[in-house]
């Protein structure tokens, strides 16, 4: 077969001869976007200086660091999340994207704060996971007092949109919980409610949600008052307990924030799996064998690498042209023992 020529890959590219020498050599007057369209129509054609292209294409792209902010690095759900941000900023078309990626061990708004200004400091943009407090939105407003973008993971830190969000509708999360118990419960009974911490606003929305299609669709149920577990599975795992001895006529739990291991603990060794409906979030290794042995009923997951692309695309966009809201909100997944 013949090789293919720059006439045929400025002619499979859409641009002039021209255009593609001058993204060969290396010249400064070509916009990003059509160097990144040659180079997908060199890839195609299989056009013999792919190489060079690709390593000009490269060295044109703008080179950001971006910090990522998230909760404690024992729990499996932010272990995934750091996992797919690193994958998704290897593959980042709009810029060289370098991560620096640290958690949070303490949660106080004060250790929050002076970590995420610290990170900061040496990065283009800031993501992070966080509690709604002033002191933490003190140190976000320095941060982009500095003219960094912020992005909230996860959780909304802006009730109003001021703030770039990447995450879930947690209102409608809240809500599809709530149907479960409605239609799967055997009979209206009470359930009980974890929440991490209610200073987490997807937490906080979540239970918003969950009462407001009780109030609507279910008032027969009983929805008793939520328990905080602090983001920690022992903490979780005791109030479990207690949940369960306090109301043995207990129909469901639904599991809102951290520590769903310790839970999950409570309600096997108790022998209350599968006489309780369970709902909770995000499927790691440790709700998966929840859901195959019947002490979950179902789980509710962030879809992780459509999340992570979303921050990452958007985190670029953010600095490399200002201006604008990047917000995203990701379609849910829904997962039972069945369709895992």
């Amino acid at each position: 077969m013949r090789r293919p020529t720059i006439p045929d890959l400025a002619e499979a590219a859409g641009v002039s001869v021209a255009t593609v020498n001058r993204v060969l050599s290396g010249a400064a007057n070509v916009r990003q976007a059509t160097r990144e369209q040659v180079q997908r129509a060199a890839e195609e054609i299989g056009f013999y200086g792919l190489g060079s292209i690709q390593s000009r294409v490269a060295a044109a792209r703008p080179r950001l660091r971006f910090g990522i902010l998230l909760l404690q690095p024992h729990r499996p759900f932010y272990k995934n999340v750091a996992s797919a941000l690193r994958d998704a900023a290897s593959t980042a078309t709009g810029a060289e994207v370098e991560l620096r990626i640290e958690f949070l061990e303490d949660l106080s708004p004060q250790n929050t704060a002076t970590r995420a200004l610290a990170l900061a400091q040496d990065c283009d943009a800031l993501g992070l996971t966080a509690a709604v407090h002033p002191v933490v939105t003190e140190a976000i407003d320095a941060v982009q007092a500095m003219g960094k973008p912020v992005f909230a993971l996860i959780a909304q830190l802006s009730a109003a949109g001021q703030m770039h969000y990447i995450g879930l509708d947690n209102w409608k999360v809240g809500r599809t919980s709530a149907w479960t118990f409605a239609h799967i419960c055997k009979a209206p009974g009470k359930i009980g409610i974890l929440m991490g911490n209610p200073r987490y606003r997807n937490q906080e929305m979540n239970e918003t949600g969950f009462r407001s299609y009780f109030r609507e669709h279910a008032a027969d149920f009983t929805l008793l008052e939520p328990v905080t577990t602090f983001e920690s599975a022992a903490v979780a795992q005791e109030m479990t307990e207690r949940l369960l001895s306090d109301h043995p006529d207990l129909a469901g739990l639904y599991i809102s924030g951290g520590g769903i291991s310790g839970a999950l603990a409570a309600i096997r060794h108790t022998g209350r799996a599968g006489a309780l409906v369970v709902v909770g979030y995000d499927l790691t290794e440790v709700t998966r064998a929840a859901l195959l042995d019947g002490t979950m009923t179902l789980v509710i997951s962030h879809p992780m690498q459509r999340l992570a692309r979303d921050a990452i695309d958007g985190m670029v966009k953010a600095c490399v042209t200002p201006g604008g809201n990047h917000t995203s909100i990701a379609p849910f997944e829904i997962f039972t023992r069945e369709n895992i």
